[in-house]
């Protein structure tokens, strides 16, 4: 049984793998990310959207995550993480981090986990969505940023993570796991809004330019790790 198998769930020794390393998961991330040494550029953005009233809808590519997670814990943000297997322990972690989830993917139940987080930001929450996941193309956006932006009128905040010392998951998204006491860069970019009444064609210029500018923030984020 792979993990993006739904059958999963069926099987009571998953379900239990699952909960050990969610419970196991939270304290070692805690942990490691305890001993990280950040340094970070255009935080003003995210306080920005913030006091203008609005919202951000995060986007970051897959292979950020574990410490993108670890830094944005407790600020109420909704993330939308998929029905498998990984998924529910990835949950199981997020949410003792002050995360909300809204359970969905690309393939299965997707309509239904973007409305759930539309309405989530409408209540007044920040969505973090890896914009590539959940199992690639890397570092090809897909539109379920730029969508959530123009359907909520909230502006889309790209962000970047670099590690100085890490291990690379043999995984599609090539994801960095930081050893401890690694230097952290993340830059976060200009946010943009993606207008209520774009098109097709708009959609599309939008996404690419999503993609362009989180590509962008890579050398950046390496250029600040050695500063």
């Amino acid at each position: 049984m792979t993990t993006t198998d739904p059958g999963w769930k069926a099987s009571r020794a998953r379900r239990w793998q699952a909960a050990v390393i969610g419970a196991l998961g939270y304290p070692a991330l805690g942990a490691l990310g305890r001993t990280w040494r950040w340094r970070v550029e255009g935080e003003e953005h995210f306080a920005g959207i913030l006091a203008s009233g609005h919202y951000p809808v995060m986007a970051l590519w897959h292979g950020c995550i574990l410490p993108s997670v670890f830094y944005f814990r407790h600020r109420d943000v909704v993330v939308i993480t998929s029905d498998n297997f990984d998924g529910e322990w990835t949950a199981k972690i997020i949410h003792r981090l002050g995360y909300t989830t809204a359970r969905g993917s690309t393939s299965r139940n997707a309509v239904r986990a973007a409305l759930k987080a539309k309405r989530r930001m409408e209540e007044g929450h920040p969505v973090g969505i890896t914009v590539d996941g959940p199992r690639g193309p890397a570092r090809v956006a897909q539109p379920g940023a730029v969508w959530m932006a123009k359907v909520t009128g909230n502006p889309i905040l790209p962000f970047h993570v670099e590690s100085s010392s890490y291990w690379t998951a043999p995984s599609w998204d090539s994801s960095q796991i930081p050893y401890p006491f690694s230097r952290i860069a993340m830059v976060m970019g200009e946010p943009f809004v993606v207008p209520a009444d774009a098109d097709d064609a708009g959609l599309e210029a939008a996404r690419v330019d999503l993609e362009h500018r989180l590509n962008a923030l890579k050398p950046r984020a390496l250029a600040l790790l050695e500063a």
